[in-house]
């Protein structure tokens, strides 16, 4: 008999997603370093630290592709680039609308 909403698993069961954490560079790397050593499975890292077990393996091939070795995605250095790359067009589309914005403001005070 289902009572409505519980406290873990919301209504009817279903688990209420886990809300988006961060982390910083030096806690993924040394969970990274956990994972790396082999005493422990991928798995039982996470679990340990209260991680998805997909996040730490995420952060696993990441290492990889920076040094080179993964396969597909981008490396760090990759996505900071890319991340510049996008704020640089948005900053250029910006400008572009305050100079319309300015010539349509020039033509109205004459």
């Amino acid at each position: 008999m289902c009572s409505g909403k519980d406290v873990h698993h919301g209504v009817h069961g279903k688990k209420k997603p886990r809300p988006r954490r961060s982390f910083t560079p030096e806690f993924k790397a040394e969970i990274v370093e956990l994972c790396q050593r082999g005493d422990r499975s991928v798995g039982q890292v996470a679990k340990n630290f209260d991680l998805t077990e997909t996040a730490v393996r995420e952060w696993l091939r990441q290492v990889e592709r920076d040094a080179g070795a993964g396969v597909g995605g981008l490396t760090s250095s990759g996505k900071e680039e890319l991340a510049r790359l996008r704020e640089n067009r948005r900053l250029r589309e910006d400008v572009e609308i305050l100079k319309r914005a300015t010539a349509f403001f020039a033509k109205e005070t004459r």
